[in-house]
């Protein structure tokens, strides 16, 4: 599909973006990964079929596609876990709506682990700035600027939602243990003890930076999502409205319990 779409605006446009992803990324066995990191391949490059093995090594050759259609006159934007009002994954919303709640919430590991998100529209105004100032090449488009860990990110969804949240942090070993599934039963979390993924929330986003991509305050985006997931709330019924990531209630409530009965 990529490659029809490139090969068919070859002769008609100046400049073509593709937005692809950090997966293309094969591991993350270093801190800093940047965009000279050689891309996942694939051994039957003709396969289509989306799985989590081939998601990312597909995404490399929609990269390739695109710049063999296109040389020179691509931009290529692989982004991170794209937040905020309307993302309808839950990924991240999970965590502003749990914490809203209030009450004891599993959290995991500890609160120093680091995590990178990237709110929607900073990733979509610097898009445009680019697209409209032709700039080509590959970027790396994660953020913020700085080290996020789990521990501020949790704390500011306490403090814009005013609850009274208290944070129970049981370890990876407990999690392994209870059979809870990465990223999506708790999402945003990577086990640390996979030497694949150390560096999966420690991208280096500098060129990207350097090009003008910059981020709103933390806290606006946990403001927005917010008052976004609110609205969609009360607009629909709640046999309607389930949600796509994040522990149930009654998963979170067995959690809490076992930790606790530990001996």
């Amino acid at each position: 599909m990529v490659r029809a779409s490139a090969d068919l605006l070859a002769d008609a446009v100046e400049h073509y973006t593709f937005i692809s992803s950090i997966s293309v990324y094969p591991h993350f066995r270093s801190i800093g990964l940047d965009e000279s990191a050689p891309v996942g391949t694939l051994d039957d490059p003709s396969i289509e079929q989306v799985t989590g093995e081939s998601y990312g090594p597909l995404k490399a050759l929609c990269e390739q596609a695109v710049e063999q259609a296109l040389p020179g006159r691509a931009l290529q934007v692989r982004p991170g876990l794209i937040v905020g009002p309307h993302d309808s994954s839950d990924r991240f919303t999970y965590w502003v709506r749990r914490v809203a709640q209030g009450g004891e919430v599993l959290a995991p590991i500890g609160p120093d682990w680091h995590t990178q998100i990237i709110d929607v529209r900073d990733l979509a105004e610097w898009t445009l700035r680019m697209v409209e100032q032709r700039q080509i090449g590959v970027y790396n488009a994660t953020g913020p600027a700085y080290a996020l860990t789990f521990g501020q990110l949790l704390d500011t969804c306490r403090a814009i939602s005013g609850s009274a949240a208290r944070f129970t942090w049981v370890s990876e070993a407990f999690l392994a243990e209870n059979e809870v599934t990465p990223w999506s039963e708790l999402p945003l979390w990577i086990p640390q003890s996979d030497p694949d993924m150390l560096g999966f929330s420690d991208i280096s986003c500098a060129k990207a930076r350097a090009a003008g991509l910059g981020f709103r305050d933390l806290a606006a985006t946990v403001r927005d999502t917010l008052a976004w997931d609110a609205a969609r709330a009360a607009a629909q019924p709640a046999q309607v409205l389930q949600p796509r990531a994040g522990l149930a209630p009654e998963r979170e409530a067995e959690l809490l319990r076992a930790w606790h009965s530990r001996p």
